[in-house]
C-alpha cells in the first residue's frame, strides 16, 4: 500500500472514530454487516480469534491487509487513545467510563481482560462447588422423624451464590462490550468503512446479545432457580406434606442447571486457549484445574448421592408409618419447614405419636440392616447428623471412592439407582482416564528436559571414558554442561527464533540485547540502526572458570564483549617479560578485526591475535563474529568515524591500555631519577643536564621498552 493510501486511510479512521459516519446508507451497510456477523457467530460458536482481515482503500483497487494490532490502535483511539486538545480529553472521559457505560469497546487480548478470564474461571469453578450445597440444606431430624430445611445453612449457601452471581452479572457487562471482529468491513463497492465510535459498541453489544452462548445462556446460568426451590418450593411442599415432590423438585433443578454450568465453563476454557493459547501459562496450574475438575465431579455425584438416600430413607419412614394405625405421610414433613435451631414446636397427638416411634427410628436412621438402602446405606449418617462439614465431606468421599473403583457398589433393582449408579460409573471412567493422561503429559513435559539431560550427560561420560580423556578435561566438560543447564534449562534460545520470520526475529533480538549491548561503551555512541544490526548478530556465550579463550598468535575469530565477569589479557614481551590486564563488564577484546576490516586495500586473512584471554571467573558474553563485524563496518562505515567511537575504541583496548600502561610507567621512573639527581647538592655535572650520559641512557631504555610493547597501529583507529 502506497504511503498516499495510508495518510488517505488514517486521515478516514479518524473522521469516522468522531462519529461521521450517522449517514442513511451507512445504516443499511451496518444492517447487512449485522446479519452477516450472526451467521459467523452461529457457525464459530462465538469464539471467533482476531487474524487478518481484507478492505480496499478508497481510490484504489488495490487490496491490503490489516491486522490485530492495527485493530488494537483503532479501539485506543475509540476508547480514549493518543490526540490533541479538547478531543483528546473527551476521547480520555470516555477511556475513564468504558467500565461504566456502553460508550466503548474493550480488547479481548488486553492483558487485563486476560487476567480477568483467569479468575471468572476460577469463579465458575466455585460456582460448580457452590450449586450441590443446597441440597446438603435438607435434612431428617431424629427426634421427631421428618424432613425439614437446614436454616443457616440455607443462608449460607445462598450468600455464596450471589456473590459469584455478581461476578457473573460482572462479566456479563464486559461482554456487552468485548468486541468479537473487527470495526470494518468489506462492502460490495469496495470502499472501506470503519463503524463509529457508538455505533461500533452498539453493534458490539447487540452481537453479545443475539449470540447463541451469549447474554441468553449466560442469563440462564445464574438463574435463581437454586434459592426459589430452597426459600419458596420447598417449603411450601413441605406444608402439603409432599416429600417425595420436593426431593423430584430439587434434583430436577439441580440438574438442569448444573450442567449448562459446566458448559459455560468448558466454553470459556475454550475461549480462553483460542485467545492465548494456553489458559494458566505454568504446567501445574493444568495439573490443578484436572484434579479441581476431579473434585468438583466427585462433590456433584456425593450430592445426587444424598439427596437419593434422603429419598430412601423417607420410603423406610413410610413403609414404617404405614404399618402404624392412624399414621399418614403428611406426618414425614415437618410443621416449620425451615428451622434455625432450638426447640421444635409439634403440635398434634399423631405427631407426638410418631415422633415416640422407635422401631422406626431403629429401622431406618440406626442401622441399614433392615431395610434395602443400596448404593445409599452410608446415607442414614448424614442425613440426620447436625455437623454440617461431616455432611459435605462424606458425600465426597463417596464420589472419589466410587469414581476412582469402579463397579464396588451394592445396588438395588430400583431403576433410578440402577441409573445413578450407571451414569457415576461411566463419569468417573471418563474422568479418571483424563487424569491419568493429562498427568502423564504434565509430568512428561515437567520431566522431559531434565531427562534429556541425564542422557546427554550419560552420552558424554560415555564418550569420555572411551576416549580416556584426563580428569582435568572431564570437569571440565562436566562443569560446562551444568553451568549450561543452570543458565538454559535446556532451552536453545537461538533454536527457538530461528525459524520465526526475519522482522519477528530482529525485533526480538533487538528486546532481548539492547540493553545489554548498550552496556558496552564502544556501543553506546552508535545509532539506533546500528544497533539494531548488531543486537540481530551478537550471539550470548557462557565461559567457565579457566577457560582459554584466545591465544596469542592464533587467528581472532570473533569480537567478545563483557556483560558480567572477568577475564584475563596476557602478551608476552621480549625477553620473557608478561604483560597482563584485566577486562571487566564494558570492556572487549578482538579490536584486531575493527582495523582488518577497515584497512583498505582488504586482506582475508584473519589477523593474529595480540593475547591470550582466559577467565577468571564464570563469564556471560557476547560474541560478535569476525563476517558479523566485517558486515557491519562495511555498511555502516560513517558510525566509525565519530570522534567518541575512536576514543572509545582506543580507550578499552586491551593492546592499546598494554602500550600505555608501559609508557606512563617508564615515564615516570624516568622522572623519578630525573628528581633524584637534581636533588644531591653535592653532585654538579660537569656538562649540562640534558647531555649527560646517564639521561641519554634513560631515553635509550625508553625507547628500547617502548619498541619491545607492541604499540597498536596508530592507523588502524583512523577511520
Amino acid at each position: 500500500m502506497t504511503s498516499r493510501q495510508e495518510i488517505l486511510l488514517v486521515s478516514r479512521l479518524h473522521d469516522e472514530a468522531r462519529g461521521d459516519d450517522d449517514d442513511d446508507d451507512d445504516d443499511d451497510d451496518d444492517n447487512t454487516w449485522e446479519e452477516d456477523e450472526f451467521e459467523e457467530e452461529e457457525e464459530e460458536d462465538d469464539d471467533i480469534l482476531f487474524g487478518e482481515t481484507n478492505y480496499f482503500v478508497e481510490g484504489g483497487k488495490e487490496e491490503s491487509t490489516i491486522s490485530w494490532s492495527n485493530f488494537r490502535g483503532i479501539l485506543q483511539n475509540l476508547c480514549g487513545g493518543k490526540g490533541e486538545g479538547r478531543g483528546q480529553r473527551q476521547r480520555q472521559r470516555q477511556g475513564r467510563g468504558i467500565l461504566f457505560g456502553i460508550g466503548g469497546v474493550l480488547d479481548p487480548r488486553a492483558t487485563w481482560v486476560q487476567e480477568w478470564n483467569k479468575i471468572f474461571l476460577l469463579v465458575c469453578v466455585t460456582g460448580l462447588f457452590v450449586d450441590p450445597l443446597f441440597v446438603y440444606a435438607l435434612s431428617i431430624t431424629e427426634a421427631y422423624l421428618c424432613v425439614f430445611v437446614d436454616g443457616w445453612f440455607a443462608i449460607m449457601v445462598t450468600v455464596l451464590r450471589c456473590m459469584t452471581d455478581v461476578l457473573h452479572v460482572w462479566n456479563m457487562w464486559l461482554q456487552f462490550k468485548m468486541a468479537k471482529h473487527p470495526p470494518y468491513k468489506d462492502d460490495n463497492g469496495g470502499a472501506s468503512r470503519v463503524l463509529g465510535h457508538k455505533t461500533f459498541a452498539t453493534k458490539v453489544a447487540f452481537g453479545y446479545f443475539k449470540a447463541r452462548n451469549g447474554f441468553f445462556f449466560d442469563l440462564y446460568v445464574i438463574l435463581p432457580l437454586p434459592q426459589i426451590v430452597l426459600w419458596v418450593v420447598i417449603p411450601f411442599m413441605l406444608r402439603r406434606g409432599s416429600t417425595n415432590g420436593v426431593i423430584t423438585v430439587l434434583l430436577i433443578m439441580f440438574v438442569f442447571q448444573y450442567l449448562p454450568k459446566i458448559y459455560h465453563s468448558v466454553c470459556l476454557l475454550r475461549r480462553m486457549q483460542k485467545y492465548s493459547g494456553y489458559v494458566f501459562g505454568t504446567v501445574w496450574w493444568g495439573f490443578a484445574l484436572n484434579i479441581i475438575v476431579y473434585f468438583v465431579a466427585s462433590h456433584a455425584a456425593g450430592a445426587c448421592w444424598y439427596l437419593l438416600g434422603i429419598q430412601r430413607v423417607t420410603e423406610c419412614l413410610k413403609k414404617q408409618c404405614s404399618q402404624m394405625q392412624g399414621c399418614s405421610s403428611r406426618l414425614l414433613s415437618s410443621q416449620q419447614p425451615i428451622y434455625y435451631g432450638g426447640n421444635f414446636f409439634i403440635k398434634g397427638h399423631d405427631r407426638h405419636f410418631w415422633a415416640s416411634n422407635t422401631p422406626a427410628r431403629t429401622n431406618c436412621l440406626k442401622t441399614y440392616d433392615n431395610y434395602e438402602y443400596g448404593a445409599y446405606k452410608w446415607v442414614i449418617y448424614l442425613v440426620s447428623n447436625n455437623n454440617r462439614f461431616e455432611k459435605i465431606l462424606m458425600p465426597i468421599f463417596w464420589g472419589l471412592m466410587t469414581m476412582s473403583t469402579f463397579g464396588n457398589l451394592e445396588s438395588t433393582a430400583e431403576w433410578l439407582e440402577s441409573l445413578f449408579v450407571i451414569i457415576v460409573l461411566t463419569t468417573g471412567l471418563l474422568l479418571v482416564t483424563m487424569l491419568i493422561g493429562n498427568i502423564k503429559v504434565f509430568l512428561h513435559a515437567t520431566t522431559s528436559k531434565k531427562q534429556a539431560m541425564q542422557l546427554r550427560m550419560r552420552n558424554i561420560e560415555w564418550w569420555m571414558k572411551r576416549r580416556k580423556l584426563p580428569y582435568k578435561l572431564k570437569q571440565r566438560v562436566r562443569i560446562y554442561e551444568w553451568q549450561r543447564w543452570a543458565a538454559t534449562r535446556g532451552v536453545d534460545e537461538c533454536e527457538m527464533i530461528r525459524n520465526l520470520p526475519e522482522g519477528l526475529r530482529r525485533d526480538i533480538k533487538y528486546h532481548l540485547c539492547l540493553d545489554l549491548v548498550k552496556q558496552v561503551p564502544l556501543f553506546q555512541h552508535m545509532d539506533d540502526l546500528v544497533l539494531e544490526n548488531i543486537c540481530d548478530r551478537v550471539k550470548s556465550l557462557v565461559f567457565t572458570k579457566g577457560e582459554t579463550i584466545t591465544k596469542e598468535g592464533d587467528p581472532v575469530q570473533r569480537m567478545l564483549f563483557i556483560v558480567r565477569g572477568h577475564l584475563q589479557s596476557s602478551q608476552f614481551l621480549r625477553d620473557g617479560v608478561k604483560s597482563c590486564c584485566m577486562l571487566g563488564p564494558g570492556n572487549f577484546s578482538g579490536d584486531e578485526l575493527l582495523s582488518w576490516c577497515l584497512r583498505r586495500p582488504f586482506i582475508e586473512r584473519l589477523p593474529p591475535s595480540s593475547s591470550t584471554l582466559v577467565t577468571l571467573e564464570t563469564t556471560e558474553a557476547f560474541g560478535l563474529e569476525a563476517q558479523d563485524v566485517k558486515y557491519v563496518t562495511q555498511h555502516f562505515r560513517y558510525t566509525f568515524v565519530n570522534e567518541k567511537v575512536k576514543r572509545s575504541a582506543r580507550y578499552y583496548s586491551p593492546g592499546w591500555r598494554t602500550w600505555a600502561a608501559v609508557a606512563i610507567q617508564l615515564a615516570w621512573r624516568r622522572y623519578k631519577h630525573r628528581l633524584t639527581l637534581t636533588s644531591l647538592s653535592f653532585i654538579r655535572p660537569r656538562r649540562p643536564l640534558s647531555r649527560s650520559s646517564s639521561l641519554g641512557e634513560d631515553r635509550l631504555r625508553l625507547y628500547t621498552a617502548l619498541l619491545t610493547s607492541p604499540k597498536p597501529n596508530q592507523d588502524d583507529f583512523e577511520f
